[in-house]
């Protein structure tokens, strides 16, 4: 019987390499860098050796919790939480994570396959989001969230501890559909909505990133455009929307940030640059 092959286009700066990845025993996170980056010896440059495999699930002594909430406090505070691993978004930021050398955790459905995914690149965990036990625990050590898809902030009780909280957010969208789409959009609105407004009065500094249609297209292809009402009108690949959530944690508001982006003719090099700039338009509306 043939291996099976899967088709994977990994974005790094300016290139766009794709290659066909047939099963192997190293994870797919090995493959990828030993393609990018010329060989295994390199790996040690991205944190796997420091990066061992942790339970990060909710079960467990539950009188670790106490004495790990307390050492947390004055710990370092390096890595990067991302919610919805399993999701294609959640993936690809991930991936572009690893290939800074930024420590990840990620919340997962499946630690199974996330494990053989990403082996020892990511710190898995897995747990409801409304337990405040097991945030406390899945916590220890963020600096900062990342949250790609709807539902997940606006179920957490508090983000005591994180230094910089960044949702993507397809509100724009949601608000501007209508008709039969707007009906079936109800749902993802309301989520949108309450993770919004729960990142908002988190008193965490926060970027909420309102994107355009999300596409499964090549990202790297095109520019984008951060005029307002580019979200509700355009769209944006789900790889260049990733892109924009990993280069967010560069650039920390004094509060908050927000602001619409979709794909378009702006060519950006500079993206603390263009964050920076995002932030100072803001300030003028107030």
């Amino acid at each position: 019987m043939a291996e099976s092959k899967s088709r994977i286009l990994i974005t790094s700066g300016k290139r766009s390499i794709v290659r066909c990845l047939a099963k192997k025993k190293i994870s797919f996170v090995d493959q990828i860098l030993d393609y990018i980056e010329g060989g295994p010896k390199l790996r040690k440059w991205y944190g796997a050796p420091k990066l061992e495999p942790k339970d990060g699930t909710s079960s467990g002594d539950d009188d670790e919790f106490e004495e790990e909430e307390e050492d947390d406090r004055d710990g370092d505070k390096d890595t990067v939480f991302v919610t919805d691993g399993d999701s294609d978004l959640g993936q690809m930021i991930i991936l572009q994570l690893i290939v800074k050398g930024t420590r990840v955790k990620a919340l997962v459905k499946d630690k199974r396959k996330a494990l053989e995914a990403f082996g020892a690149y990511v710190e898995l965990t897995s747990g409801d989001a409304s337990d405040d036990r097991f945030l406390r625990k899945a916590f220890k050590g963020v600096g900062a969230i990342i949250s790609p898809t709807e539902g997940f902030l606006s179920n957490v009780k508090s983000l005591r501890g994180v230094k910089h909280a960044v949702l993507l957010s397809q509100l724009s969208v949601y608000e501007s559909s209508g008709g039969i789409k707007a009906m079936m959009n109800n749902k993802a609105k309301k989520l949108a909505e309450g993770d919004e407004n729960a990142v908002i009065s988190s008193n965490v500094p926060y970027t909420i990133i309102r994107t355009g249609k999300l596409k499964d297209s090549p990202g790297g292809n095109q520019g984008f455009n951060f005029s307002v009402g580019a979200a509700a009108k355009g769209s944006i690949s789900k790889e260049d929307a990733a892109r924009i959530c990993v280069e967010a944690l560069s650039v920390v508001p004094p509060t908050g940030l927000i602001f619409e982006v979709s794909n378009g003719e702006e060519a950006v090099s500079d993206w603390e640059g263009q964050l920076m700039k995002l932030m100072q338009r803001q300030s003028e509306k107030k």
